[in-house]
């Protein structure tokens, strides 16, 4: 039973960071291609990244201490020992990699606050992409368990 709840939670950490990590770069997108002249614009897009990315963080701790707490409270119980299990390995350095990108997400956010932003806005839109790929890639390690 624990289990379930643990998975419950997990899962609405997972998807609520993944919101956050969909929607900023798209802000990001917009901030790029903000012309200088439009002050205001910029502001408001500036300061709605912030809110967001300040938001994201406690999800993103919540997506590891459910996930971590999953995989240490279940050990052999009906389950299957999870650190035995080889797709679990593949699945951990993508949410590392997912960590790491919303941790750079903070890095470009703080360039956009100090106008120090040197990437265009088709770049932030290729960016943009990363997460969904790889959530793709761990929905599929995940549920399939193809290795």
């Amino acid at each position: 039973m624990l289990y379930l709840w643990l998975k419950a939670f997990h899962i609405f950490f997972v998807v609520s960071w993944f919101a956050g990590l969909f929607y900023l770069p798209r802000l990001y997108v917009n901030l790029a291609a903000v012309p200088t002249a439009q002050e205001q614009e910029y502001l408001r897009l500036l300061g709605m990244a912030q809110r967001l990315k300040r938001f994201m963080l406690p999800l993103l701790l919540g997506t590891w201490i459910f996930g971590l707490s999953i995989t240490l409270s279940t050990g052999w119980v009906g389950l299957g020992f999870w650190w035995a299990q080889k797709w679990l390995w593949l699945k951990l350095p993508l949410v590392l990699a997912l960590t790491g990108y919303d941790l750079y997400c903070g890095r470009l956010l703080t360039a956009f606050h100090e106008r120090r932003n040197t990437r265009s806005h088709v770049w932030y839109r290729w960016f943009n992409e990363v997460p969904a790929l790889l959530l793709l890639v761990i929905v599929i390690l995940v549920v399939v368990k193809p290795i």
